[in-house]
């Protein structure tokens, strides 16, 4: 496996082609093993993958602090290779709940500065406002994190989960790298306006959900007992008769796996590789078996057969249930 690299955006940097999510390691999977996360990170580091994603609010700075610890048992050189792309902007409170978003300049500020802190670096390479603030036009949130880039604590601006609209008013502020936004076999709402448009102004694409939480890897059961705060717990994807008609989408694409001699999660990451040059995918491995899994992504060659035949088992739309349950959904703008 040779890890090549993609541009993130015209004006971002060349990133790994698969990037890191992290946050798995911290929140909303049930319990992560420390130790296993640090050694999945380093081993991440070791095969190449530069772009590391994470949020402030997953596990509450857990996750900053767990990526920096990381970083600070890495050789220089790798370290130096590591590109962080951090989300702020989301409130909760200590036994969890969420609080909205807060997008306001001096609330900007302020979150990066406790990044920097936790992480242990000098600069945040992409950072962006995890959901747009409905009561601060994103002009003023984009032109925060500007302010950030010209004093060099931060050095390229993303955007995530916002729709057509709001990418243009941002890039009319600033220059954007990047929009990370939910990008999957069954997840394929950018590309009606928002994919068009972002390739129009020359943003790229962080595509995260690239195996819907777990659901198209072909390690999911409908048998399977979530454990306490799991999201998927409460996720319409993996309830009741939508479950079971995800399941069925992904045993279709396990007969195409198969004919390939690749996983279902391979097979999968292999298709978002393969939707373009300005696309990267995160993969969420908090495992080094998982982690090795997705590399193998990179050596699958989708030829146009076999593009038209995931098209047949798995079309658009095909998927059952929303990507997040109604109060969430109520903050996404795509």
């Amino acid at each position: 496996m040779t890890m090549r690299t993609r541009p993130l955006g015209t004006t971002g940097p060349q990133v790994s082609a698969l990037g890191l999510g992290c946050m798995g390691m911290s929140a909303l999977y049930g319990e992560a093993d420390r130790a296993e996360s640090i050694v999945t990170l380093h081993a991440a580091l070791e095969a190449g993958v530069t772009l590391l994603d994470t949020g402030d609010f997953y596990g509450m700075g857990h996750n900053e602090m767990l990526i920096g610890e990381a970083l600070r048992a890495t050789p220089a050189a790798r370290r130096e290779q590591a590109l962080i792309s951090v989300k702020f902007g989301a409130l909760r409170s200590p036994d969890g709940s969420w609080l909205g978003y807060d997008g306001r300049p001096a609330a900007v500020k302020n979150f990066a500065a406790h990044s920097l802190q936790r992480l242990g670096v000098d600069h945040i390479d992409v950072y962006r406002i995890a959901r747009l603030d409905p009561d601060v036009p994103i002009e003023e949130t984009v032109g925060a994190i500007a302010e950030l880039v010209e004093k060099g604590w931060v050095r390229h601006i993303g955007l995530s989960e916002v729709g057509a609209e709001t990418i243009r008013r941002a890039a009319a502020t600033a220059p954007v790298s990047d929009l990370q936004i939910e990008y999957s076999l069954i997840s394929r709402g950018i590309e009606e306006e928002i994919l068009p448009t972002t390739r129009e102004l020359g943003i790229g694409i962080t595509a995260y959900g690239v195996l819907s939480r777990g659901l198209i890897s072909g390690h999911f059961t409908a048998d399977r007992q979530l454990g306490p705060g799991d999201f998927r717990a409460m996720s319409p994807r993996f309830q009741g008769d939508n479950l079971r008609h995800n399941l069925n989408l992904v045993e279709a694409l396990r007969k195409i796996a198969e004919q390939k001699g690749v996983s279902v999660a391979q097979i999968a990451i292999a298709w978002v590789l393969a939707r373009g040059e300005d696309i990267v995918p995160l993969v969420g491995a908090r495992r080094r078996d998982r982690l090795t899994e997705a590399l193998g992504a990179l050596d699958v060659t989708l030829e146009p057969s076999d593009l038209a035949a995931i098209e047949e088992a798995v079309p658009a739309g095909a998927a059952a249930g929303d990507r997040y349950p109604a109060a969430q959904m109520a903050h996404l703008e795509s």
